[in-house]
């Protein structure tokens, strides 16, 4: 393979916006997750959405649904962990994660993480801004190797949650980008935001 797999993180529970599958929400006139299949699919090998529940809600995108194999919700590790686990099965080195509510994330960011990994020689690279003058790390949009999933599980296992404290662990590289780069759609507001985003776009 050329390119990571790349892995739709879908996991979350969308309290601040009622619940429910924040990607779902209109805009543009289609689902915010259909935007981030068409920004992430033409830079990886193959597309899988990890997400929790009944995986039928996900049928019109003809990608494999990949439910975590850790209970109780723990956060993006796990799905991490089962993309990592997916690719294993594919015969794949690496995936490429990104959030299924970010819709306007960077067209070349799988190159740039790539990039980033192999500067700093390093298994994992997340993506990161500067924004109000500090350093931010974006950890639903890194590279990740599947090499390292049984540690992540074992891990995950022990109670780690927190992204950053098992990427630091291994060395992680960060990647950089520009400000408002990983825009995402957290409440009602940032939809608004974001339609009038895709409006100046268009």
């Amino acid at each position: 393979m050329t390119q990571p797999l790349g892995v739709i993180l879908a996991g979350g529970q969308a309290t601040r916006m009622g619940g429910g599958d924040k990607g779902m929400h209109l805009l543009a006139g289609k689902p915010i997750l259909s935007h981030v299949i068409e920004r992430l699919g033409p830079q990886t090998d193959g597309l899988a959405l990890n997400a929790n529940g009944d995986p039928d809600r996900f049928a019109h995108t003809g990608l494999p649904v990949l439910p975590d194999s850790i209970p109780d919700y723990p956060g993006p590790l796990a799905g991490v962990l089962a993309g990592l686990d997916w690719a294993a099965e594919q015969g794949a080195e690496t995936i490429v994660t990104a959030a299924a509510d970010t819709p306007f994330f960077p067209r070349d960011l799988v190159a740039r993480l790539t990039r980033a990994a192999g500067l700093a020689n390093t298994p994992i690279a997340l993506a990161g801004t500067q924004e109000d003058g500090r350093g931010r790390r974006h950890p639903t949009f890194g590279l990740w190797p599947v090499a390292l999933r049984h540690d992540l599980r074992q891990s995950l296992l022990s109670g780690v949650r927190k992204v950053v404290l098992w990427t630091d662990r291994h060395g992680a590289a960060t990647a950089a980008f520009e400000d408002g780069a990983f825009f995402n759609v957290n409440t009602p507001e940032d939809l608004d935001r974001a339609r009038e985003i895709a409006k100046g776009a268009g």
